[in-house]
């Protein structure tokens, strides 16, 4: 799914994310999430991701990626990986990790192997910063993909990520809101103690806008659309300009058969939109609502 994709970071344009919206890319399904009552915090079924999936390998993968490499990129690679291979220092095993990311970044652009390697730098360096910035990036990315493996494998991992950064810092409202979101897709873990992590930030911080998305996004995954669109449109009062909520608010009206409510919301985010491909592929899908 990843492979030849462009690359995304966690600043990524809400606009971007609805594209994946409108191109069938990103649709979450009562098929890939489990058949809990409340992501708000009210059932012990919280974050569950049902049916098991097959185990995602990252080595097997990257395998995958390497077969489309020119020969001058696979002969490159390969030095990268016999220098982790012979590194012993933690401070050569830090520069080979981010030299392979550099790499697929760079020359290969593939998000994955990127972000994975930048991770694997970050737990060495133990920094909270750079914890938190592989972290968030898989959490973003998280919400374009529907493999139930690969989805459990970067919840995992993003998940052991965050709560890395806690043990530095267990203050950092956003690391807390992120790692207890991880549930949402597919982390093992309590799901309910991650998830009221994230409802107590949001009780002693209403305005806090990730807090309120991250469990509007909980309650849209889990199909509690009046409770996902209480915490969408408190997004939007706080930060008017979040298209993302705009459109994930429009599409949880949509899948509830509100289409006039959905057509409002699609038209306020369609102002935002200059994509000429995005706006004519809205434009359609709101005719087909009215």
């Amino acid at each position: 799914m990843l492979k030849k994709q462009q690359w995304i970071v966690v600043a990524a344009g809400a606009v971007l994310l609805f594209g994946l919206f409108i191109f069938g890319k990103f649709s979450p399904s009562h098929k890939e999430a489990a058949p809990h009552a409340d992501h708000e915090g009210h059932s012990d079924n919280e974050g569950s991701t049902g049916a098991a999936a097959k185990p995602f390998e990252i080595n097997a993968f990257i395998s995958e990626l390497k077969k489309d490499l020119t020969p001058s990129q696979s002969a490159y690679l390969t030095s990268l990986e016999d220098a982790l291979t012979r590194g012993d220092l933690v401070t050569q095993r830090k520069a080979n990790f981010q030299s392979l990311s550099d790499f697929w970044r760079d020359s290969a652009r593939s998000f994955l192997p990127y972000i994975y390697y930048l991770g694997e730098k970050a737990k060495l360096e133990n920094s909270e910063k750079n914890l938190n910035f592989a972290a968030h990036s898989m959490l973003e990315e998280l919400r374009g993909i529907s493999n139930p493996g690969l989805k459990s494998w970067m919840a995992n991992e993003a998940n052991d990520l965050f709560l890395r950064s806690l043990k530095i810092n267990p203050n950092n409202d956003s690391t807390i809101i992120g790692q207890g979101s991880t549930f949402f897709f597919g982390a093992s873990g309590a799901p309910m103690e991650g998830i009221m992590k994230i409802r107590t930030v949001a009780e002693k911080d209403p305005n806090n806008v990730f807090a309120q998305f991250m469990l509007g996004y909980g309650g849209m995954v889990s199909g509690q659309t009046d409770k996902a669109a209480e915490r969408f449109k408190k997004v939007i009062e706080l930060d008017p300009e979040n298209t993302e909520a705009v459109f994930l608010l429009a599409e949880l009206y949509e899948r509830a058969g509100k289409k006039k409510e959905a057509v409002e919301w699609y038209e306020k985010g369609l102002k935002n939109v200059k994509n000429p491909e995005l706006v004519k592929a809205l434009e359609e899908k709101i005719k087909t609502l009215k």
